[in-house]
């Protein structure tokens, strides 16, 4: 049988879609293995599942993105601001009208391992479904057990704000093929049992890439900078690799425990923004050894300086020549406006020379944020505070988004030379822009 010349040109791109819906569903297909993971510790490995899920959803800090400020716990409706768009979270209740009342164990675990809903609909990957596709079904679904164990609440999830064509959701099908691949954690042979509970936690758990880790042109995780820091809501998440200069190199592992389960550390001062979050509702319940072994896979991510590198310096010659009352007596004149800002807003909690005597939450030197010259952090604390509830002390600081963009700036870059001995680069254009964030 022949076919003309223009039969064979129609058929060229009939050949191209089905080589392409055939690439897709190989690329997409589920990985059937339930895969194994590290057991947890002590009492807990043995637990009735409940207990078990409460564990792990709290390590995996599912209710700081499903509960809105003020509002129920795991209800949903919290934003997330992206470049094409805003999203909002699921209310994660077993809510039969609202939440997930009506889900399956499959249609849970098909949403934790393949990023895939209770109508087939594909998620978006600001639910971290690529990180949690590690996890046993077992663990998937002790969480589960948990959340449906809690009061229902009903309430209806925002309908997205996306341009299209990110509004497809049938589209996010291409966009796994592409960056993701759903399998299960499995232990490494060569490494030791910490080092593995460490891995699961790190990577799969907690999550930490999804903020630690810059993205790429597809705003999937770019991996050749894992770890390395990246930008995640206005604020600017650390190089937490083991580079001695830009990450965490020189912190000590009591340093580094100090820091994951109480928030701060003597010379590297507090989490604050997301970071004190998750310290807040999800770090400090980890099981002790959790953390230590968490801490030993941190230990061995390679050293990258990473697309945004700050260097720390733990005491600069304008603290030195500090007092507790007073400042450095060679403050640029242009930086004069920030000095009297921070007399008249923070000097009595933090002091001239940022010990912060009242609490050590307080302490300025040392901090990632007070020697970043961009002031991204800097910024958005003083345009937002903080709080963090450890153990029973609340830890607080008052946002001060009352003062200008100008005033700001100047703050900003005042706190930037006196406390990290370097030269701001804030501009009000700037705090501008973060006010928006």
């Amino acid at each position: 049988m022949k076919f003309s010349k223009k039969s064979r040109l129609l058929l060229i791109p009939v050949c191209v879609a089905a080589i392409g819906v055939a690439a897709y569903v190989w690329l997409t297909r589920p990985d059937p293995s339930p895969g194994t993971a590290p057991m947890l510790h002590g009492a807990l490995a043995t637990a009735p599942q409940i207990v078990r899920g409460e564990y792990l959803a709290r390590a995996a800090d599912c209710v700081a993105c499903h509960t809105v400020a003020g509002g129920k716990p795991f209800a949903g409706g919290l934003p997330f601001k992206l470049p094409f768009g805003t999203l909002y979270s699921s209310n994660i209740t077993a809510d039969k009208k609202t939440g997930i009342g009506n889900w399956s164990d499959d249609d849970f675990v098909r949403a934790l391992h393949e990023g895939v809903r209770h109508d087939g609909q594909r998620l978006y990957p600001a639910f971290p479904y690529t990180s949690y596709s590690l996890l046993s079904r077992d663990d998937v679904l002790a969480i589960k057990a948990y959340l449906f164990s809690l009061p229902t609440v009903e309430q209806a999830t925002p309908e997205p704000g996306l341009s299209f064509p990110f509004n497809q959701r049938w589209a996010m099908g291409f966009w796994n093929a592409a960056f993701f691949r759903s399998e299960r954690f499995k232990p490494s042979t060569d490494k030791s049992a910490e080092w593995n509970r460490g891995a699961y936690m790190a990577i799969g758990l907690a999550h930490c890439a999804e903020c630690h880790t810059p993205r790429n042109i597809g705003f999937a995780l770019e991996h050749r900078n894992e770890l390395a820091g990246a930008i995640i809501n206005g604020w600017q998440a650390p190089n937490i690799t083991s580079d001695p200069e830009y990450g965490i190199g020189k912190w000590t592992d009591a340093d580094l425990y100090q820091y994951l389960r109480f928030g701060h550390a003597a010379g590297h001062g507090p989490a604050s923004g997301p970071m004190g979050e998750a310290v807040d509702n999800s770090l400090q319940y980890l099981d002790p050894q959790d953390t230590k072994d968490l801490i030993t896979y941190l230990r061995s991510i390679p050293a990258r300086k990473g697309e945004h590198p700050v260097m720390v310096n733990p005491k600069p010659d304008t603290v030195a020549s500090s007092t507790a009352y007073t400042p450095a007596a060679n403050t640029p004149a242009d930086l004069q406006n920030g000095l009297r800002l921070f007399e008249g807003s923070c000097a009595s909690c933090h002091q001239w020379n940022g010990q912060g005597p009242q609490t050590p939450y307080a302490a300025l030197l040392g901090a990632r944020s007070v020697n970043d010259p961009s002031g991204r952090n800097v910024t958005q604390m003083i345009l937002h505070g903080g709080k963090m509830r450890i153990g029973t002390e609340d830890v607080f600081m008052p946002a001060f988004s009352t003062l200008t963009d100008a005033e700001i700036a100047q703050l900003s870059n005042y706190v930037i030379f006196q406390f990290g001995g370097k030269q701001g680069k804030v501009t009000a254009e700037a705090v501008a822009a973060q006010r928006k964030d």
